[in-house]
């Protein structure tokens, strides 16, 4: 699962970050432990699989599902492969068509992108960081706005192996994945790499927001652009909810704050030009039980009587796509 890593070392020897081709092998090597996860023998199985079959011959990045095909991929072939993707359910973020099969996953990332993109700074030519990347997605299709590096930080191992699943057959790009939290990545003395670095869906799990925000802010060059991506509460709801136990039957949701409140949080950690460019209520179409997910989900969350209530009586999910950037 490491394999993927050995080009991206040489690439960060002339940048600001060339001291993680040091500091992180070890970690990832703990990570990638045989005791670290029960699951891993089977991820690592399913991998095997599909590291027989060739590099597809056409690739698009560019469209909602990102696609991968080839037109001698022959119906054993698909069902060898089908078998294996499905040992890598569940499938959160997508979606994906591989070779003919249509991964339905239980987010439709597609949606949040076409919220996102029209607002950013050109990717095209940067280096970019996405933290808590999940299955990288979003990943393939910052590759596809042509930007120069692009790596992924999640802990999950299951998400590490569906990438490595799609990499299988879009082939060598500059694209990685590091099996790291964010608070894994070695600090520098130095300003950040990152042009862009993206966090979406990640800040509502931190038990300590500032640090989460100061850790992206680190990662950035000077005038880089932060894109945020979280949970927030209608302005009507006050400035702040810490859920009393579960929200929306998640452990680990800490703090949801509103659109103002947040915006003086990044304010006062040192980000500029701070806004907010969209404001969407996560609906049960955008999230869904699917076939490559079959695990409860967003309707089961909710208030059956009010799709604008969580089932513990909080305001439904409301995401908010904040913009920001680090001083020049």
């Amino acid at each position: 699962m490491k394999h993927q890593l050995d080009r991206l070392w040489p690439q960060l020897r002339k940048t600001r970050i060339a001291f993680w081709e040091d500091a992180l092998p070890p970690l990832i090597d703990q990570a990638l432990h045989p005791e670290s996860n029960g699951n891993l023998p089977r991820w690592q199985a399913a991998l095997e699989t599909i590291q027989q079959f060739d590099q597809a011959e056409q690739i698009n990045l560019t469209q909602s599902a990102i696609q991968a095909w080839s037109a001698n991929f022959d119906e054993d072939q698909k069902t060898s492969l089908e078998s294996a993707l499905r040992a890598l359910m569940p499938w959160r973020k997508g979606p994906y068509q591989l070779q003919g099969i249509n991964i339905d996953t239980e987010w439709r990332s597609d949606w949040k992108w076409d919220r996102v993109l029209p607002h950013l700074a050109p990717l095209k030519d940067r280096k970019i960081l996405d933290v808590g990347c999940g299955s990288g997605y979003h990943l393939w299709r910052m590759t596809g706005e042509g930007a120069k590096l692009v790596i992924g930080i999640d802990p999950s191992l299951l998400f590490m192996a569906q990438f490595l699943a799609v990499r299988q057959f879009i082939g060598e790009t500059q694209t990685y994945f590091l099996p790291l939290p964010l608070e894994a990545l070695p600090e520098s003395k130095l300003d950040g790499e990152f042009d862009t670095v993206f966090s979406m869906g990640v800040l509502y799990h931190r038990r300590s927001p500032f640090d989460h925000l100061d850790e992206l802010k680190r990662q950035l060059r000077k005038g880089g652009e932060l894109v945020l991506e979280t949970l927030v509460i209608p302005e009507d709801q006050g400035q702040l909810l810490i859920p009393q136990d579960r929200y929306a039957q998640m452990r680990n949701v800490w703090f949801l704050p509103s659109v103002k409140e947040l915006i003086h949080w990044m304010t006062r950690i040192g980000f500029e030009n701070v806004r907010c460019v969209d404001l969407d209520q996560t609906s049960t179409e955008e999230q869904r039980t699917t076939d490559w997910m079959q695990w409860q989900s967003l309707k089961d969350f909710l208030d059956p009587n009010d799709i604008n209530k969580t089932c513990e009586g909080y305001p439904a999910p409301l995401r908010a796509v904040i913009l920001a950037n680090k001083p020049s």
